[in-house]
């Protein structure tokens, strides 16, 4: 066989579907596609339920995950208001636990005085109070509020040489610093 035999329509191939034929301006006839048969049209309509399923699930799972995200917030949120109250309150308390404190020193905190301080204490320590201030420990700014210096001999770094008064903190958050003398070298 020649080449031409075996590929007899060599060439470029146009096939004209402009539906007004551009010589007469009137509309064509458009050829209607042969009807699809009834497995293709099954199988067609599987393939855009499948389609319709997969983008419902992706739908479902991303409102899950945002549920989800919310949900977190919203506790996370709760619980650094709650935190955020009780610092409110326990600020407020303060100055009760100083005279307490003062009470205890002089040895004035007797009797029913002496039970109801205590329990104020646990109280506020039940609901997170952190008492801090010591002598002899590292001074830190970020706790501690210098209110004089002195100088030794011997020391490392600076340190709380007295407390003037004790420092609080609640949930990470200072909520008083504590006021102390530093020793420095």
């Amino acid at each position: 066989m020649s080449a031409e035999q075996e590929h007899p329509e060599e060439g470029v191939r146009v096939t004209d579907r402009r539906r007004i034929d551009p010589q007469t301006y009137e509309v064509r006839e458009q050829a209607s596609p042969a009807p699809p048969s009834d497995e293709a049209v099954i199988e067609a309509d599987l393939t855009a339920a499948d389609t319709k399923v997969a983008e419902l699930t992706d739908d479902l799972r991303r409102v899950h995950a945002e549920y989800a995200n919310y949900r977190k917030r919203v506790e996370r949120d709760r619980e650094a208001a709650r935190d955020v109250t009780i610092g409110g309150v326990l600020t407020e308390l303060l100055p009760v636990l100083d005279d307490i404190e003062r009470a205890r020193e002089h040895g004035e905190l007797e009797g029913a005085f002496k039970s109801v301080g205590e329990s104020l204490e646990a109280t506020c320590a039940k609901l997170g109070l952190e008492m801090y201030g010591e002598a002899n420990e590292p001074f830190d700014p970020a706790i501690h509020e210098a209110l004089t210096s002195e100088t030794r001999e011997g020391l490392d770094g600076p340190v709380v040489a007295s407390v003037y008064q004790r420092g609080y903190r609640h949930a990470g958050r200072v909520l008083r610093p504590a006021r102390v003398a530093v020793a420095d070298a």
